[in-house]
């Protein structure tokens, strides 16, 4: 299934590339693709050590990134999931010393939301924000954080690597984070846009943002969904 899928992928990129002119390599940076097909992202290795600061949202069913990172950088990994399944899968799996997993999400501000769940039961991720893949009558309560907080709660002063699969939060994140000024050297993400009517312009509104603050895009997949940014600015 997920050959078809990405072979799907390939056969259509000219059809997407027409219609996402805002995700474009905008820089040279060594990159690699860690974790599964599924779950993973490009990452520019060459600037991650074992000191490195990485947060993980998103985690869902698949923590092959994470390991990855832990494997071949001997860095901490952060990770954060609200989602009721996810935090039962997480608990029953056997887990690298370094991987850390906190039972609460990231948001645009800091307090208890409504979870929209998926319509589909037997599907994992759920999200903040209303859109055409969840159930507006299957919610429950989870704690959110923004960035801010969070970095002030585990002892940070800036990020290594942020990596975001949010299922359509990313916009107002992401956005919050640029506000805030918080210094993130990579930023990994999983845009959404297909969850949403004119998703695209969702997007493009957040890359030209992201653009502006220093950041370009070092790395695409093949479906154009998960995007990595790197900051120009920060040292």
């Amino acid at each position: 299934m997920k050959r078809w899928i990405k072979r799907l992928a390939k056969e259509t990129v000219f059809k997407i590339t027409r219609t996402k002119q805002h995700l474009k390599r905008s820089i040279n940076c060594e990159h690699e693709w860690y974790g599964s097909e599924y779950g993973g992202f490009y990452v520019c290795p060459s600037l991650l050590n074992s000191q490195s600061v990485v947060y993980s949202f998103g985690v869902g069913e698949d923590i092959s990134f994470d390991k990855s990172i832990i494997e071949k950088h001997q860095c901490k990994v952060y990770a954060f999931d609200p989602t009721p399944k996810s935090i039962k899968w997480v608990k029953q799996q056997l887990k690298p010393n370094k991987f850390s997993f906190y039972n609460f999400g990231i948001s645009k501000k800091t307090s208890e939301v409504d979870f929209y769940l998926p319509k589909n039961p037997d599907f994992v991720s759920g999200s903040e924000v209303e859109h055409i893949n969840i159930s507006p009558e299957r919610r429950v309560r989870v704690s959110m954080k923004c960035l801010k907080d969070i970095i002030k709660e585990l002892g940070h002063k800036k990020i290594d690597l942020l990596k975001m699969d949010i299922e359509g939060s990313e916009y107002e994140v992401l956005d919050n984070i640029l506000k805030e000024k918080i210094p993130v050297k990579q930023i990994l993400v999983e845009f959404h846009d297909r969850f949403f009517k004119r998703g695209d312009e969702k997007s493009a509104k957040t890359v030209e943002n992201l653009y502006e603050n220093g950041y370009e895009i070092f790395a695409l997949s093949d479906s154009f969904d998960e995007v990595s940014f790197l900051n120009t600015q920060e040292a």
